[in-house]
């Protein structure tokens, strides 16, 4: 049984893309449902940083990161240039391929000023390992404005399939890390793969399923389903010996429909690298909108 680790994982990589440390590597403007109801603009500014010191199997963000620290300022440098070039917007994501809260990537000494350039926002939503929530954490939040989110990744409750990503988590560590994170008054959202490798595609729909009961039992305010994908050269290698394959779209509308039906919380599809899924479908183009009106109006159409 094949079961990726660090070096399987490496081995298998590509190039990654040439970034720097004194520009975002992108940035936009997207509505997104708000917790309360209605469609907010949110800013989304993906952060140039050290990578993520885990070596997750399906994860293609690295290829946007740099293999050495960035400097103090150089992160607020960043948020700064985007928000500049951005409409205004109700809320804003600082996504950063890896955790905001691993001082070799984000300098703790910028949060400070990183809170400052969010004060106009009424929420922040960052992303972290479940393993990395605690004291930094709670600090960043007392300096905001608004309202903090933390993004973790749950990817699948499947037991197997969580054990061989190589994420160096379990599902009592997002537990735990989500309890924490209600404790400490802070919104939660959950990243979970729908047919992660080495699942088959009626496997995919009961483990994306089993995955959201999860994660709002566990008290997550919003759930975010991601259609695995190939980019990393490790998926390419596992499609290549039949460990994986993408899902369906008519998998994802399943799941979707599944999570918005349990009104338990928020429920997004990602729609990031839509245009690679079923490109043969029926009515794929109509479908697909549809998908899109789900995520903002939440509710199944």
């Amino acid at each position: 049984m094949l079961v990726p680790d660090d070096a399987w994982v490496l081995a298998q990589r590509p190039a990654r893309n040439a970034v720097s440390a004194d520009r975002p590597y992108a940035f936009l403007i997207e509505p997104e449902g708000a917790p309360g109801g209605g469609v907010v603009d949110v800013a989304t500014v993906f952060l140039t940083n050290r990578e993520c010191p885990y070596r997750c199997l399906m994860c293609d963000l690295w290829k946007n990161t740099l293999q050495t620290s960035v400097a103090p300022g150089e992160i607020p440098g960043q948020i700064r240039w985007a928000l500049t070039r951005l409409p205004s917007a109700r809320h804003l994501k600082l996504y950063n391929s890896g955790n905001f809260f691993d001082a070799k990537a984000i300098p703790p000494e910028d949060h400070a000023e990183i809170a400052r350039l969010a004060t106009p926002f009424e929420r922040v939503i960052i992303e972290c390992h479940p393993r990395l929530i605690g004291a930094r954490t709670w600090a960043f939040r007392d300096r905001l404005a608004g309202d903090l989110e933390v993004a973790m990744g749950l990817e699948t409750v499947h037991l197997d399939v969580l054990a061989r990503l190589n994420k160096r988590m379990t599902l009592d560590d997002f537990a735990i890390a989500a309890h924490s994170l209600n404790t400490e008054r802070v919104a939660t959202r959950a990243f979970i793969l729908v047919r992660p490798p080495f699942l088959s595609e009626i496997e995919a729909l009961l483990w994306a399923k089993r995955s959201l009961d999860f994660a709002f039992r566990a008290g997550v305010g919003c759930c975010s389903l991601i259609p695995t994908r190939t980019g990393n050269g490790a998926m390419e290698e596992l499609e290549r010996l039949g460990h994986f394959a993408p899902p369906s779209l008519e998998t994802l509308e399943s799941a979707l429909e599944y999570g918005l039906s349990l009104r338990a919380g928020r429920v997004f599809l990602d729609l990031w690298d839509i245009d690679h899924v079923s490109p043969d479908a029926t009515n794929r183009v109509e479908r697909i909108a549809r998908l899109a009106r789900m995520n903002l109006e939440q509710r199944i159409m």
